[in-house]
C-alpha cells in the first residue's frame, strides 16, 4: 500500500556523501523524526545558526506526514468539543491559536516557496440527528474559540445529511512537496538530513550522548518527532491510544466537477473524510475513514474494502488508483503533547497526541519548541504545557489502559493456547501460534515465509497480523514491525527477532 503522495512526489535520494552519519558527531539540537513536525523545527533552528541533524529511521514521510489526508484545518471534524469537554475554555482557545499560528506559518511558507496548495471550505456533516446534535456542539465549542463557523444544510454531497457546520478559507496540501521544501531549505542552511538511522536511546546530561543505529553522537538537545516518542521517561506510551485509518484515491467519471471541492469530515461513525487532489493533469477524489485502534482489528483489509465499496455506492464509476493507511495518536486530555520530557534533564523534547490534525499541529508544536530553545515565549503553547489533569483526563486515560490490560491477557492467552501449524501460511497470511511454549509469528509475504518472536520488544505485547499491509502490530502501543521483523513505527526500536525463515 502506497499513498498518492509518495507514489507522486518521491523525494530524491540524498547525497550519499552528505547523507552519512559521523560517529560521535557533534550538535547542537538533533532531531529524531523527517516528518512535517521534525523538518519544520530544524528549519527554524537552523535559521538561527544552530547546527542540526534530522536523523530518519525509514525515508522522509514514510509514517504520518507522508500518509495524511493532508487537510490544512482549523475545523477539525468533532476535535473543538471534545476538548472542550476535558478542558476549560481557556485551554480551547489556546488550543486554536496554536493551531492558527501553525496553518499561517505553513501557508506562509509554501507561499514563499513557490509550493502550490488548495484554499477550501471545510466541513464537518451529520447523516443522523444524533450527528446533528454533536454538530450543534461542535459549533458552540467553535464560536466559544472565536472561529466564524456557519451552520448549513447545503453541501456538495451526493447524499441526504442532516446538517452541517462551514469553515471558509481553510486549506488542503501535497505533503511530499512540502517535505521537499523544507528538506531542501534545511540542507541550504546546512543542516543535515540523514535516512535509514534509527535513534535508540539518549542518556541525561550536558550534552547528550544520543545513541543511534549509526552510532552515538552528542548534542546539546534531542526532539522526538517520532509520532509515539521512542523514550518510555514520562510513560507517554500509556498517555496515548494509538490509532489507525485508511484512506483511498479514485478516479471519477467527470471529475473535477463530479466531486465534491470542500473538505468534507463526518461526525458520524463510521468515519468518512473526503477531499480532492489536484496531482498534474488530473483531479482525484480522496475518501478515508474506518479507523480502529492498532493492532484491534480482525481484518484491516476488510475496512480497506468497505471503504471503497461506500465510494463506488456514492460516486458510480469510480476507480481506485491508491489505498494506504496511516497512525496518530490521541492524548487522554485530547491536547498534544509538547514540550520537556519528564526525567530528561530538560535536555529532550517531545510532540505528540495530534488526534490526526497533525498539518497543523505538527507545525505549531515546531514553533512551540524551537521558540523555547531559542529562548522565546509563546502564550498559547504555555497555557497548554501548563494545563492540569481533570476527571475526565483521568477516566478516559483509565479506559485507555483497561483495554491494554486485556489486550495483554487475552493476547499471551490466545497465543500459548493455540499450537502453530507446521504448514506455512498461505501468501498473505500471518498466524500466531505456540512453540515450545513461547509466541511465535509466522507469515508468507512475496513468497517468503517468515518466523519470529510474537512478542513486541517495546513492552511485551502479543503482535497481531494486519492483512492490509503485511505487518506485525502491537495492540498494546501501536509498534508495528514488517513481516521480516523490522520496526516499522515505535515505539518500538528493536526488531522482532527471527526464529528461523523458510
Amino acid at each position: 500500500m502506497v499513498s498518492l503522495w509518495l507514489d507522486t512526489n518521491p523525494l530524491p535520494a540524498p547525497d550519499p556523501a552528505a547523507g552519512r552519519l559521523s560517529p560521535d558527531a557533534q550538535y547542537d539540537t538533533v532531531i529524531a523524526g523527517a516528518g512535517l513536525t521534525g523538518l519544520v523545527t530544524a528549519v527554524l533552528l537552523a535559521r538561527s545558526g544552530q547546527r542540526v541533524a534530522v536523523l530518519e529511521a525509514r525515508s522522509v514521510g514514510a509514517v504520518a506526514t507522508g500518509n495524511t489526508t493532508a487537510k490544512v484545518s482549523l475545523l477539525q471534524g468533532t476535535i473543538l468539543s471534545e476538548i472542550r469537554s476535558h478542558q476549560t475554555d481557556t485551554v480551547l482557545r489556546a488550543y486554536v491559536e496554536g493551531n492558527r499560528e501553525g496553518q499561517a506559518w505553513l501557508l506562509r511558507y509554501l507561499d514563499e516557496r513557490g509550493v502550490p496548495y488548495q484554499r477550501r471550505t471545510a466541513y464537518t456533516y451529520a447523516t443522523t440527528e444524533q450527528g446533528a446534535k454533536t454538530l450543534r456542539e461542535e459549533l458552540d465549542a467553535a464560536q466559544a474559540a472565536d472561529l466564524p463557523v456557519t451552520w448549513t444544510e447545503q453541501t456538495e454531497l451526493p447524499f441526504p445529511v442532516t446538517g452541517a457546520i462551514a469553515l471558509e478559507d481553510q486549506a488542503q496540501i501535497h505533503p511530499m512537496q512540502v517535505l521537499e521544501a523544507l528538506a531542501a531549505e534545511l540542507r541550504e542552511r546546512g543542516g543535515e538530513l540523514i535516512e535509514g538511522v534509527r535513534v535508540t536511546g539518549a542518556g541525561i546530561g550536558s550534552p547528550l550522548r544520543v545513541e543511534t543505529t549509526g552510532g552515538p553522537v552528542q548534542a546539546d538537545h534531542l526532539v522526538l518527532a517520532t509520532g509515539a516518542p521512542i523514550l518510555d521517561r514520562g510513560g507517554y506510551f500509556a498517555k496515548l491510544l494509538p490509532h489507525r485509518s485508511y484512506a483511498l484515491a479514485f478516479r471519477v467519471p467527470g471529475a473535477p466537477g463530479a466531486i465534491p471541492q470542500g473538505m468534507y469530515l463526518s461526525a458520524d461513525a463510521p468515519s468518512r473524510s473526503l477531499r480532492t487532489a489536484p496531482v498534474g493533469e488530473e483531479e482525484y477524489l480522496l475518501v478515508g475513514g474506518n479507523g480502529h485502534g492498532v493492532g484491534r482489528k480482525d481484518s484491516p483489509l476488510a475496512a480497506v474494502g468497505d471503504l471503497e465499496a461506500w465510494t463506488k455506492e456514492h460516486f458510480p464509476g469510480a476507480e481506485r488508483t491508491h489505498a494506504w493507511s496511516a497512525q496518530d495518536y490521541r492524548s487522554a486530555n485530547h491536547i498534544p503533547f509538547i514540550g520537556t520530557l519528564p526525567r530528561g534533564g530538560g535536555g529532550i523534547y517531545v510532540a505528540t497526541g495530534y488526534n490526526k490534525w497533525g498539518m497543523t499541529n505538527g507545525v505549531a508544536a515546531a514553533l512551540a519548541i524551537s521558540g523555547e530553545l531559542l529562548g522565546g515565549n509563546i502564550p498559547w503553547a504555555d497555557t497548554l504545557g501548563k494545563r492540569l489533569t481533570t476527571p475526565s483526563d483521568l477516566l478516559t486515560g483509565a479506559k485507555d489502559n483497561l483495554e491494554v490490560g486485556v489486550r495483554v491477557a487475552t493476547g499471551w492467552a490466545a497465543a500459548e493456547s493455540r499450537a502453530l501449524n507446521p504448514e506455512p501460511p498461505v501468501e498473505g497470511e500471518g498466524i500466531v501460534g505456540r512453540v515450545d511454549g513461547r509466541p511465535v509469528a509466522v507469515s508468507t509475504v512475496d513468497g517468503q515465509t517468515c518466523r519470529l518472536s510474537a512478542v513486541c520488544t517495546h513492552l511485551g505485547g502479543i503482535v497481531t497480523w494486519n492483512d492490509a499491509e503485511n505487518s506485525w502490530d502491537c495492540p498494546l502501543h501501536g509498534s508495528r514491525f514488517a513481516a521480516d521483523g523490522s520496526v516499522l513505527e515505535g515505539p518500538a526500536v528493536k526488531a522482532l527477532p527471527s526464529k528461523g525463515d523458510r
